[in-house]
């Protein structure tokens, strides 16, 4: 049962006269305890409602087209709680931030529904016997789940849970019912990498439904007193990861005729290794997992670019003296970028700053980690660009604040200058760059 907050204004949920503070029980038989329920259930374009108002039964039918909203609103987006995560990981990354960081950041979310209705990974931990029957019932696929290693014993000690070994059953009764499933393995040198990694990826790869295996390497910051002892991947390491991870990927080609398990880019940084070549990314099925994001990035803009010099005549690019920041692993990325960009637009005024991160400490090196802090410490003393480009991951809620709780507004006022948000599509990049919009290609 489920309590409605308010209805929108000419749904079909107010036409069939649903009211605020009607309790829905059932639609079309089926019991309606949270988020998923409501949206799976109400997908369908003729609705038998269950409900009950003042404590008073109440029949409504609804008809409406398929996948239209019906109109029902609630205190939460899940209607129900949302889940913590049960774990202790001995990799978890929001066990490493400092103190004195906003509420939300220290919240470890394990909740299957955000993973089915987001695209978010879950860790099963949460899951009993009745929730992979809803998976399975409606046919929710594919899912998106962390493994990190297929061995139980190991499984429960990385993430200090004494029921994650037994949750890997799960995995062949969701692979059994044909639910596709795409895993990520957080690796942590010395304990699931070598032949750990190769047994896991033996393991995962028995699952008729699996679709995609990501490997990144374990977050290590400088917060981490009083945490079991991790530390960063070492380049040769990193280049062993990259070698056991390839020499299986070839045997699933031969079998299955796609890749199936791919490591991070931050891998290939770490091993000061090219990145793979776009096709060996099947369709980047892993994109958000960090798996080709920088050969995607650099697809799209060289892409842009030639269509730029093919039909931007002279003088329509008028660019504004521009700086880009980004974080120590995509600063050669970005800086190759820059100057192809430059080679074919001489005109083109860019310089490349490099951010290291003091907030969280020197290992850490992504650009969705850089703090408005950090950001401001290096740029203060450096040239005044016209505009800023910085990546969207760099920014949380409406774009307009850092991890630091320091504003766009506030980084724009010490820097004396315009921040402008690129789109993680590569293309968007080299737009602001030259100071040209989309429409200029027609």
């Amino acid at each position: 049962m489920v309590k409605v907050s308010s209805i929108e204004k000419g749904s079909p949920a107010e036409t069939a006269g649903l009211l605020a503070e009607d309790c829905i029980i059932k639609i079309n038989g089926n019991d309606i305890n949270d988020g998923l329920d409501y949206y799976f259930y109400t997908a369908d374009s003729f609705l038998k409602i269950e409900a009950e108002r003042q404590g008073k039964p109440l029949l409504l039918e609804v008809k409406k087209s398929e996948y239209e909203p019906l109109g029902a609103v609630f205190d939460t987006y899940l209607i129900s709680e949302q889940r913590r995560c049960r774990n202790n990981c001995i990799f978890c990354f929001i066990d490493q931030n400092p103190k004195g960081m906003r509420e939300s950041i220290y919240f470890k979310d394990d909740d299957e529904r955000m993973g089915f209705l987001h695209g978010s990974y879950m860790t099963l931990t949460n899951l009993k016997d009745e929730d992979i029957a809803r998976i399975i019932k409606m046919r929710i696929s594919p899912v998106n789940l962390s493994v990190h290693t297929m061995n139980p014993d190991l499984r429960c000690k990385m993430m200090g849970n004494r029921f994650a070994g037994d949750c890997l059953r799960y995995l062949d009764e969701l692979s059994e019912h044909g639910i596709a499933i795409n895993a990520q393995l957080v690796l942590c040198p010395g304990i699931n990498d070598g032949a750990e990694l190769v047994y896991s990826m033996e393991q995962l790869f028995k699952l008729k439904s699996l679709q995609s295996v990501s490997a990144v390497p374990v977050g290590v910051t400088k917060h981490r007193d009083g945490l079991y002892p991790l530390r960063p991947f070492t380049k040769e390491e990193a280049a062993r990861v990259i070698d056991d991870i390839a020499a299986f990927g070839g045997k699933c080609i031969a079998q299955r005729g796609v890749r199936m398990f791919y490591a991070s880019d931050e891998f290939y940084l770490k091993a000061g290794r090219a990145l793979p070549e776009e096709d060996e990314y099947d369709g980047y099925p892993q994109l958000e997992n960090g798996v080709g994001m920088l050969r995607s990035h650099k697809e799209e803009f060289l892409w842009a670019l030639e269509q730029a010099k093919e039909c931007l005549p002279k003088g329509k690019i008028k660019p504004l003296k521009t700086a880009v920041a980004t974080g120590m692993a995509a600063y050669s990325h970005i800086c190759e970028l820059v100057n192809e960009a430059k080679e074919a637009f001489p005109e083109a005024d860019c310089k490349v700053y490099a951010v290291e991160n003091e907030f969280y400490g020197h290992t850490v090196t992504v650009s969705g980690l850089v703090t408005g802090g950090d950001l401001i410490a290096a740029l203060k003393d450096e040239e005044t660009p016209e505009q800023l480009l910085l990546p969207c991951n760099m920014l949380r809620y409406e774009r307009d604040m850092f991890l630091d709780n320091i504003s766009v507004e506030q980084a724009e006022k010490a820097l004396n200058t315009r921040i402008v948000i690129c789109e993680k599509d590569g293309a968007d990049l080299l737009y602001k760059l030259l100071g040209v919009d989309e429409e200029d290609f027609e």
